[in-house]
């Protein structure tokens, strides 16, 4: 039964990932209103969909935890590993290419007629679903992604996304308009799905040992990130993601080793 155990948290990610998509696709009826009498557009989320990001930042912790936990109990296997890509394809692929469709109904509904936009283009949200499930089968037969990354880790980038409906949810700092730009997102998807496929080294966010030497990198992330989340809030997460590059762009530990059960 001990062996079992990261499974059932696994299954747990997998299961945040369904009720996230559940709450995403109920986003109720009044999703923009335009303020005709100063010309400014206040963005109107329904609140299930902040729910829905909740949720998927709730499957990265108990993502975590199931690779945490393996490791503890020495249990990594086969069937774990392939649980868990099958997990965070639904919780860091499905669900936040969701959050990117409803975005984008949201941006051409500002328009004349926009509540009938074709499907065509809203479509090119799934890139982003189908990229994640490419980066996942390409990790899962690869031999040089356990101290470093080839493409961007997909609980990194189904966070980032999640992040928007927060952002928008809240108002931080007025920028919530940018978030229902159609432009943007266009970009965002074209952008997180070239980096999901690439191969692109980028540091893993483990520790063989907890030297300041060995880990400088790490731990200036670990340090900005904490600075930024208390700063900007859930703004922070963006920040932290473009931060995740460029310090990798500097990570020298491109040692090829056999992969292990833990975030991909």
């Amino acid at each position: 039964m001990v062996r079992q155990i990261p499974n059932l948290f696994t299954l747990l990610n997998l299961i945040f990932g369904c009720i996230a998509i559940v709450f995403i696709l109920q986003t109720g009826q009044s999703i923009v209103l335009l303020d005709n009498n100063s010309g400014a557009t206040q963005v109107v989320l329904a609140e299930k969909m902040t729910w829905g990001a909740l949720f998927i930042f709730a499957a990265a912790v108990v993502d975590f935890l199931d690779g945490f936990l393996a490791r503890m109990l020495k249990v990594s296997s086969e069937m774990g590993k392939q649980l868990d890509s099958l997990s965070d394809v639904v919780s860091f692929g499905v669900a936040p290419g969701l959050i990117l469709y409803q975005l984008l109904r949201i941006s051409f509904a500002q328009d004349e007629g926009g509540l009938d936009v074709s499907m065509l283009l809203l479509i090119p949200a799934f890139l982003y679903s189908g990229a994640v499930a490419w980066r996942l089968a390409k990790f899962n037969i690869a031999t040089n992604q356990s101290s470093s990354f080839r493409g961007v880790p997909s609980p990194a980038a189904g966070l980032l996304v999640a992040s928007f409906p927060l952002i928008i949810w809240y108002e931080y700092f007025g920028i919530q308009t940018l978030f229902i730009n159609r432009w943007f997102l266009y970009g965002i998807i074209a952008v997180l799905s070239y980096l999901l496929v690439s191969n692109h080294v980028l540091m893993a966010i483990k520790f063989t040992d907890f030297s300041f030497r060995n880990n400088l990198l790490k731990y200036i992330l670990l340090a900005v990130s904490l600075v930024a989340l208390v700063v900007l809030k859930w703004l922070a997460v963006p920040v932290i993601f473009v931060l995740y590059l460029v310090i990798s762009g500097f990570a020298k530990d491109t040692a090829a080793v056999h992969p292990v059960k833990g975030s991909v």
